[in-house]
């Protein structure tokens, strides 16, 4: 992959966070969500890569969403594989609510999981844990293998954690090991990158969520050197069936990094749409501006660039094909 593809996927998740933050707390998540999508479809026509989603939004018949098999960019070389999540937290952004965000992860051809929509068991960590971890661990082992890495002290440590009915065992186990328990509503894809970055205060982040998401977050950990575990959870038989599809012939084993993230290049971009631990959200200011605040990232390079832009909407064609009406 040519490193010019990091900043023209900033160029994607920016349109995407632009027209979806126009929604933000009017609890209308469907309508951000077709915005979103919309205007990150919009961009991909002008970044110079032949791109197939295989992590998306739906099946074909589920347009207007960034469907599985779908081609992006225009189609000059490199082959690649998208991975894109055109707004990440369509609850918490249509409640106002933090960490909602616009990503879009890609690798060359065949390196990304093509992750079925189902739910995932998932442990991400930080660079200094790294390799330390194990998915099968119970997370009282985890907390203090990644605290002594940490350097912290138990009761230190901060535990991200989706709040679901599900995860009512794993908190209180966290909460009995002493440490800290921080409940999101959505947005698993931020609480994973949280851990690769100590002024978030985030040390782990575990539970069950969606499975597109935890290759998305794989792609931008080992951008970072932080790590993802991964374990598929099929619900039913058909579920059982597409992880036999895919080549895994047991479900209950674990997928490391190099499961979901093959090669050692990947590229991470992501765009606040909502303020979060990593980013801020968007900023509409007087006279049609608006700032915008990115993350970009290369596995290759280890190159994490922090980006703030400043968009004058005025002279922006493609925004005036998908703001609201």
């Amino acid at each position: 992959m040519e490193r010019e593809l990091t900043l023209e996927l900033v160029r994607v998740t920016e349109m995407a966070a632009l027209a979806a933050a126009q929604w933000m707390g009017r609890g209308r998540k469907n309508e951000a969500d077709e915005a979103a999508t919309n205007a990150m479809r919009t961009m991909f026509d002008s970044v110079c890569m032949n791109g197939t989603v295989v992590i998306g939004e739906g099946e074909m018949d589920e347009a207007p969403m960034l469907y599985i098999g779908e081609k992006v960019g225009n189609s000059a070389a490199p082959e690649v594989d998208v991975a894109v999540d055109p707004l990440e937290g369509t609850n918490i952004l249509a409640k106002g609510l933090p960490n909602a965000m616009s990503v879009v992860a890609i690798a060359d051809r065949g390196n990304l999981l093509h992750a079925p929509d189902m739910y995932m068991q998932k442990l991400a960590v930080g660079p200094r844990a790294a390799g330390l971890v194990s998915l099968d661990d119970p997370i009282e082992k985890t907390l203090e293998i990644v605290a002594k890495a940490n350097n912290k002290r138990i009761v230190d440590c901060t535990v991200m954690i989706l709040d679901r009915p599900r995860h009512q065992e794993l908190i209180e186990a966290v909460r009995g090991a002493g440490a800290r328990v921080r409940l999101i509503g959505d947005g698993d894809v931020a609480a994973a990158l949280a851990t690769a970055f100590d002024d978030t205060g985030i040390d782990i982040c575990a539970g069950i969520g969606g499975a597109p998401e935890g290759v998305i977050a794989a792609a931008a950990l080992k951008c970072l050197g932080g790590e993802m575990q991964a374990r598929l959870v099929p619900e039913d038989e058909s579920e059982h069936q597409r992880c036999l599809s895919m080549g895994i012939k047991d479900p209950s084993q674990i997928l490391t990094m190099d499961d979901l993230v093959r090669g050692d290049d990947a590229i991470f971009a992501a765009t606040g749409v909502t303020d979060g631990e990593l980013l801020k959200g968007v900023r509409f200011r007087a006279g049609e501006i608006a700032e915008t605040y990115s993350l970009v990232m290369r596995a290759k390079s280890r190159t994490v660039r922090f980006i703030n832009t400043v968009h004058n909407l005025k002279y922006k064609p493609y925004y005036s094909l998908i703001k609201e009406k």
